[in-house]
Parts: structure tokens; C-alpha cells; sequence
């Protein structure tokens, strides 16, 4: 409300194109965008965009700066490709015009990356991520916050290549370093050992992971509070965690509640709600509870398609999820609907050989199994 009474207020006393009424228009796009509120944040995003183009010129940092706060809202929505070409202009400017080891540059290279990776293209994500931290090293030094950063998003990309062993090398030396440089309790330290947690749950290491998870938890609370989004979401993967082990009870007292704090804090359609949400599905998934599998799922679905768009990766997975629902009722017709739908699109979106993509040929193969086979259990907490 007060960032859209001082837009309003610019606008009429400044005019819609002077600076200040831009950066007044940038922020409340970035309110936008941290609500989820996608689209809103897109139309102002291209307004600020095009108008600082206009008037600053295409490579003055505030017209680079707009681009990126774009290419984020792109991200947002899964459309990698948009994304992908006002990075790579990004990039190419801000070198040209900053020199290829400034630190916007840099930051240009690692947001590229990352629209590499949630395209499946690990070796350019791997490349690109690679130069960013050998540079960051170089001029910044090792325990500088960038370096440590290039670190640990050179360890999520090994991560989804299912390189756990080099991921977890990374990330512990990371979290070490955070530990020493930032002190334990840093939102950054425990973002490490929030990854770490992941890293050894995706190895099978429970125990350790729980461990890990469980500091982060109290640390979390004590320094962020109970319901700050990042210590809400580590109690849902704690309870995941418990779930891996077999121990349901604790799983459902614990996460039982979180959903529920998270619905009131954030709203039924804020991200953290949603990854909740999809989280609580899993569960029922898991139990053999498909009717109210199917009915979570399809509000999950059709909440995603209104806020994401149709073809965004998080709203394919609830159609797959969906798919997996019909598919272990036996309703193999409407399984194979959603199944195709998810796979063309994947294919057309992220490419052929795109993990996802693999996936979807997998759960639509998996679709034309009958009678006494092993049940594949082919969902995702996406």
C-alpha cells in the first residue's frame, strides 16, 4: 500500500519517466515478486525496463538492473527462454562496458547460469560457474560472501547431476567457512547446512542429516523466529526427513502443524504454501490416501496454472503428481491424458533430454502397467 501511494504520488509530481518514479515502480515490482505475484511484477518489470532504455540508454546500470529484475520475474514463471536472452544481453554489456571481472558481470554470469540448470544444461551451468568462482577467488578471495556463494551454487549444480560426493565437498567447506567468516548463526551459514541436510538425505545419510537439519532448526528459530519462511520450510523437510526413516507419527505431528502456521502466515497461494502444500501431498501419495491425494492435487494444479502459467515446471510436476494419483486408482485413461500432456510440453519446453522430460517418458511408460506389478511411485514434492 505505501510503496503504490509514493509510485502514485511520483508519477504526479515527477512525471511517469523520472528517476525516482522508475525506482519507486522497481520496488513495488520486487514486492511483487517476493509475493509470487508474478505477472503483476512482469508488467511493471517491462515498464521500467523500456522506459529506462528510452531514457537512460541500454547500458546504464539502472536499464541492466531492470533487465535482470525481469529475466528473475521470467525464472519465476518458468519461461527459460526469455529469461535465458535478457541475461545473456546482460552479460554481454555489463563485460563490455564494466569489464569481465566486475562484480555485476559476475553476478550476470551466475544468473545465466542458473537458467542453465533449470534447463537441464548441467555442463554449461558447470562451465559458466566454474569461471564465476575461479575469478571471485582471484580478485575477491576465498572467504569473501560472492566467492562463497559461487561455491555453493557450483555445489547445487553438481547436485543435480547426482554428483553427491563432490556436491558435499563444496558444501562442507562452504559451511565452514560461513561458520567462521559469519558466525553460526548467519542466514548464509544456515542456508549451508540447510544444503548439507539435502546432500546427505539424497545420499540415504538420514541420521546426519537430521542432525543437521534439527541445528538449523533451533538456530533458526532463535534468530529468525518460529515462523520465518526459511524455518518453516526446514520443519516441513525435517518431517520429510522423519518420513524417509519410516518414523510417520513424528512426520505428521510435526508437519501437520507447520502447514498449517505457513497457510496462516503467508496465505493459501504464497510459494512457501504451495511447496507446503505439495509437500502434504507427497504424504498422502505415500499412504495409499488417493482420494484426498486427488483432491489436493487438482487444487494444487489449478492454483499453479493461475499463478505460474500452464507450461512452468512446478505446475507440470502437479499434473504429473496428478497423473500418479489416477494411475494407482486404476483410472489409467485419464493417467495417460495427463501424462501425454506433461510430456509434450516438457519436451517442447525444457527439450528432449531434459531430466523432467526423462521422467514424464518414464511415469507415461509406468502408466501401461496392470494387474500385479509393483506399484512405481513416480511423484515428486516439487
Amino acid at each position: 500500500m505505501a510503496l503504490m501511494q509514493v509510485m502514485g504520488t511520483r508519477k504526479r509530481v515527477l512525471g511517469s519517466e523520472h528517476p525516482d518514479t522508475l525506482i519507486s515502480m522497481a520496488n513495488l515490482a520486487a514486492t511483487y515478486r517476493n509475493q509470487g505475484r508474478w505477472k503483476e511484477a512482469e508488467e511493471l518489470g517491462l515498464q521500467v525496463m523500456e522506459t529506462r532504455k528510452r531514457v537512460l540508454g541500454e547500458e546504464h546500470p539502472h536499464t541492466l538492473a531492470s533487465m535482470t529484475n525481469l529475466a528473475s520475474t521470467y525464472r519465476n514463471q518458468g519461461r527459460w527462454k526469455e529469461a535465458e536472452e535478457l541475461e545473456a544481453q546482460v552479460m554481454e554489456t555489463s563485460a563490455r562496458v564494466l569489464g569481465s571481472e566486475h562484480p555485476d558481470t559476475l553476478t550476470s554470469m551466475a544468473n545465466l547460469a542458473s537458467t542453465y540448470s533449470n534447463q537441464g544444461r548441467w555442463k554449461e551451468a558447470e562451465m559458466a560457474l566454474m569461471q564465476v568462482m575461479g575469478t571471485r577467488k582471484r580478485v575477491l578471495g576465498l572467504e569473501h560472501p560472492d566467492t562463497l556463494t559461487s561455491m555453493a551454487n557450483l555445489a547445487a549444480t553438481y547436485s543435480n547431476q547426482g554428483r553427491w560426493k563432490e556436491a558435499e565437498e563444496l558444501e562442507v567447506q562452504v559451511m565452514e567457512m560461513r561458520k567462521r567468516v559469519l558466525g553460526s548463526e548467519h542466514p548464509s551459514t544456515l542456508t549451508s547446512m540447510t544444503n548439507l541436510a539435502w546432500t546427505c538425505s539424497n545420499q540415504g545419510r538420514w541420521k546426519e542429516a537430521e542432525e543437521l537439519e534439527g541445528q538449523m532448526i533451533e538456530m533458526s528459530v532463535r534468530v529468525l523466529g518460529s515462523e520465518h519462511p526459511d524455518t518453516l520450510t526446514s520443519m516441513g523437510r525435517l518431517a520429510l526427513i522423519y518420513w524417509n526413516q519410516g518414523r510417520r507419527w513424528e512426520a505428521q505431528e510435526l508437519g501437520l502443524p507447520v502447514m498449517e502456521n505457513i497457510k496462516r502466515v503467508f496465505g493459501m497461494e504464497h510459494p512457501i504454501t504451495l511447496f507446503g502444500t505439495a509437500s502434504l501431498l507427497a504424504t498422502y501419495l505415500d499412504q495409499g490416501r488417493w482420494s484426498e491425494a486427488e483432491e489436493l492435487g487438482i487444487q494444487l494444479m489449478q492454483t499453479r496454472k493461475r499463478l505460474l502459467s500452464a507450461e512452468h515446471p512446478d505446475t507440470l510436476t502437479s499434473i504429473d503428481n496428478l497423473a500418479s494419483t489416477y494411475r494407482n486408482q486404476g483410472r489409467l485413461n485419464e493417467a495417460e491424458e495427463l501424462g501425454l500432456q506433461v510430456m509434450e510440453t516438457r519436451k517442447r519446453v525444457l527439450g528432449e533430454e531434459h531430466p523432467d522430460t526423462l521422467t514424464s517418458i518414464a511415469n507415461l511408460a509406468y502408466t501401461g502397467i496392470k494387474g500385479g506389478g509393483r506399484r512405481p511411485k513416480s511423484w515428486r514434492c516439487k
